[in-house]
């Protein structure tokens, strides 16, 4: 019979219970509080900053999942974050009034297209759109993860096969003037499901369903790192080698994974289109995609919370300074950054787990010297021994 720990149990079920709580409480306050204060302060254009930033959060947290828990760095996320926001923008720009003249997207008349092209008519489905949002980074993903894994590719090589993989995609885009508009994106959404894009109460909507869907793509990285599955990806991350002599095949966990961080940067691409107004192919530029490792390493790898919170500072802080210091802002950028790798290489959440409170009761004078291990008050170690005899 195999004997169980209730202690450790019931500590890790208070300890979600908690952490429900808290995801619950923050996420009503940015949907309730949060946009009153900024009206309260006259900055009422930052709710909708804020709305693009917690989008960004959602692939931000793909590409933790992949890089802090799993080791892939991804240098490629943009592309999917590209296919998303493509593939609902093709959605809303399919949805003309009845007074225009025209029934095709406004660009298509200025290259003399005459019928609407064979790939835009199944988006005039908001169920397929939804699927495609969903699936296809998600398949593309697959794809070139499976193409990329099942030949043991990986570290340096994987990061370079991702970028190789942004400028193709990058290049494509841009080159499909009479399809998607080409250089200058697909742009001047108008209505959807009747309501105007641009109004403040649809923008609203698209707030609330980003914070909706941020917590969901928490709940589900929190769940797939916290089971067995999430030990295999920190396996894999920390000796490959050692989990395939354990009988493993970590090809298909990785794949897997990928396909679900690909999706999630789907998804984010999709809510950031409407609330920016535009998708073009410079969200599928190397350098997007390198911003998006920024994020997370800002806010620390592997933590999950890291990776929003890091989002949402690197991005306000990006706004901020170019407003107030408009020539000289990218210094600060690249000093944020400098101080991050030098000072705080395992980011703020890092730094915050392994020395920030010891230096925090420092300075308050009420620092705690505590004995290297650590397991006196391990539970594990306490019903081992507890149970040892028996």
């Amino acid at each position: 019979m195999i004997e169980t720990i209730p202690d450790l149990k019931d500590r890790k079920s208070k300890s979600l219970s908690i952490e429900a709580g808290i995801i619950t409480s923050i996420a009503l306050l940015l949907i309730f509080v949060v946009p009153g204060i900024f009206e309260a302060l006259g900055q009422g254009f930052r709710v909708s900053l804020l709305g693009r930033f917690l989008a960004l959060a959602i692939a931000a947290l793909g590409i933790d999942l992949i890089w802090g828990f799993t080791g892939m760095l991804s240098l490629g996320h943009g592309v999917f974050f590209g296919l998303g926001g493509y593939a609902f923008a093709m959605y809303m720009k399919l949805q003309i009034p009845a007074t225009e003249t025209s029934q095709l997207p406004e660009f298509m008349n200025l290259y003399d297209v005459k019928e609407l092209p064979l790939l835009w008519q199944p988006f005039h489905s908001f169920p397929f759109t939804v699927a495609a949002i969903v699936l296809i980074p998600a398949l593309t993903g697959a794809l070139l993860g499976y193409l990329v894994f099942r030949n043991r590719i990986r570290g340096v090589y994987f990061s370079i096969l991702t970028q190789a993989t942004t400028i193709i995609f990058f290049n494509f885009f841009n080159g499909q003037q009479k399809l998607i508009n080409g250089t200058n994106g697909l742009t001047n959404f108008q209505t959807i499901f009747g309501a105007t894009v641009r109004s403040p109460e649809t923008q609203r909507v698209f707030y609330i369903l980003t914070i909706v869907f941020l917590v969901a793509a928490y709940v589900l990285c929190r769940w797939l790192t916290s089971g067995r599955f999430g030990k295999l990806l920190v396996a894999i991350r920390d000796d490959e080698s050692r989990l395939r002599f354990s009988g493993y095949n970590p090809t298909g966990f990785k794949v897997l994974v990928f396909a679900i961080s690909a999706s999630l940067a789907g998804i984010a691409g999709a809510l950031f289109t409407p609330q920016t107004g535009i998708i073009s192919p410079k969200s599928m530029d190397i350098a997007f995609s390198i911003e998006m490792v920024i994020w997370v390493a800002v806010g620390g790898r592997g933590s999950l919370v890291g990776a929003v919170l890091g989002t949402l500072l690197v991005n306000f802080a990006e706004s901020l300074l170019s407003e107030r210091f408009s020539e000289i802002w990218l210094f600060f950028q690249g000093a944020l950054f400098l101080i991050v790798v030098m000072v705080l290489p395992d980011g703020l959440v890092g730094w915050v787990r392994s020395q920030g409170w010891e230096q925090i009761q420092k300075l308050l004078g009420k620092r705690k010297i505590s004995t290297y291990p650590s397991l006196e008050s391990d539970p594990e170690v306490q019903y081992e021994r507890e149970n040892i005899g028996d």
